[in-house]
């Protein structure tokens, strides 16, 4: 008889808190910004190669990780994954060049990638009939574990400066995840095996180097692409927004709170980013991926057409931030579950890792923003560039991706086949 602890639930309730505890690092980088550049004068371009390293490695080490978390289970790894997350942020209190925040940023990398992505892919082996809602749910607890310090840690840089504040939650974080994952299981035999539920799915569970030799997972890849560069220029540049937008600073009043524009849209966009994505998770699940894709994607390159054109003010200001953020975040629950979907569960976390790596390449454009930024003056174009991208994303979802998709699915009660539609995907 199974303990209560190794219950899926309550796995999956310390899989979220783990990366409620882990959310930080990524969606409150960018109140620190501003902050490092006034105290520091190094160059906003500089700062944001740290983001740029923190998201790359979290991203790109994510399949040899989800590797060790098949084999050996998801304990060790992210208990590693919460000593190297708190050390980064204590090491950021410390630095006094870039050279030491790039090194707290690869540290940080391997940190959060550990949780992240072993917590995503354990989710998807515990819940193989809902995918789309485990993803989500792990996914909602990295969206919104930031809007529930956004506002003590904006408060804390303020009153204490950006050090003491990297080295207080660095502390917290770091010793909450390994106490955490001392408590992780590895998944359950039966929670592996095939549903015979009579829906269609690949009926083919795919290694990570089958994975990679298929054209559709190059495709997902550069939706992935597409639809993340603008979520993550936003995620890490939107104090630099304000700051060129005029309005970083302006006191707003909203629900008898007051505070400035920044924090408190910083604040409202982690509650969006966090509740679209269980929720998106749940109508993919229902109306299916590339349909939730579609109308998602296309929502949020509306977005960001509002942001260019009217960010100027601070109610708009605060309106399309919130937007991007709602319509950007699911893509942190629909691709797991389309992974999961397309290459089978045993391997999730290495294959959902191998596709987890496009938002580590969507982050090398983070910096480069602020190059084009520098060329015409405005984040306008900038932003006018990700609308078309999401746009892009959407259609190319629906018109390519999902026929296919289509090509590969054999009903699930049919025996594997190794020639024919599954073969003929192959590269």
């Amino acid at each position: 008889m199974p303990s209560l602890i190794e219950n899926r639930w309550v796995q999956l309730t310390i899989m979220v808190l783990s990366t409620v505890t882990l959310s930080n690092m990524q969606y409150g980088w960018t109140l620190f910004v501003n902050p490092m550049h006034n105290e520091t004068r190094w160059p906003t371009v500089g700062i944001q190669l740290a983001f740029s390293i923190l998201i790359f490695l979290n991203t790109w080490l994510a399949p040899l990780e989800g590797l060790l978390a098949d084999r050996y289970g998801p304990r060790l790894v992210v208990m590693l994954g919460g000593l190297a997350a708190g050390t980064s942020w204590v090491l950021n209190s410390r630095a006094h060049s870039l050279q030491t925040l790039y090194v707290a940023a690869a540290i940080g990398g391997l940190g959060m990638g550990c949780v992240f992505a072993t917590c995503m892919g354990t989710a998807l082996k515990w819940f193989p009939e809902r995918r789309g809602f485990a993803s989500g749910m792990i996914a909602a607890g990295y969206g919104l574990g930031a809007a529930i310090t956004v506002i003590p840690t904006s408060r804390m840089i303020l009153e204490s400066g950006y050090r003491h504040t990297f080295f207080f939650f660095g502390l917290l974080q770091g010793v909450s995840i390994l106490c955490l994952g001392a408590f992780l299981v590895k998944p359950a035999a039966q929670a592996l095996q095939p549903l015979q539920t009579g829906k269609l799915r690949s009926g083919h569970e795919f290694t990570p180097s089958q994975t990679v030799r298929t054209k559709v997972f190059w495709l997902i890849y550069l939706v992935y692409l597409m639809i993340g560069s603008g979520g993550m220029i936003v995620t890490a540049q939107l104090g630099p927004i304000a700051r060129d937008f005029g309005v970083e600073k302006q006191m707003v009043t909203l629900l008898g709170f007051s505070m400035p524009l920044l924090a408190m849209a910083v604040s409202i966009d982690n509650v969006a980013n966090g509740i679209t994505r269980p929720f998106s998770g749940f109508l993919s699940d229902k109306i299916g991926r590339e349909n939730t894709m579609l109308l998602m994607f296309c929502a949020d390159g509306a977005a960001f057409l509002g942001m260019a054109a009217f960010g100027r003010q601070p109610l708009a200001f605060l309106v399309f931030a919130a937007l991007i953020f709602l319509f950007w975040g699911e893509i942190f629950s629909i691709f797991p579950a389309i992974c999961g979907d397309t290459f089978g569960v045993r391997n999730a976390t290495a294959n959902n890792g191998l596709l987890y790596t496009a938002k580590g390449t969507t982050a090398l454009l983070v910096p480069l923003a602020n190059v084009m930024v520098a060329a015409t003056g405005t984040w306008t174009a900038v932003l006018l560039v990700m609308a078309a991208s999401s746009l892009g994303a959407g259609l190319l979802a629906k018109l390519a991706v999902e026929p296919m998709r289509r090509r590969m699915r054999v009903p699930e009660a049919l025996p594997v086949k190794t020639t024919g539609p599954i073969a003929a995907e192959m590269i």
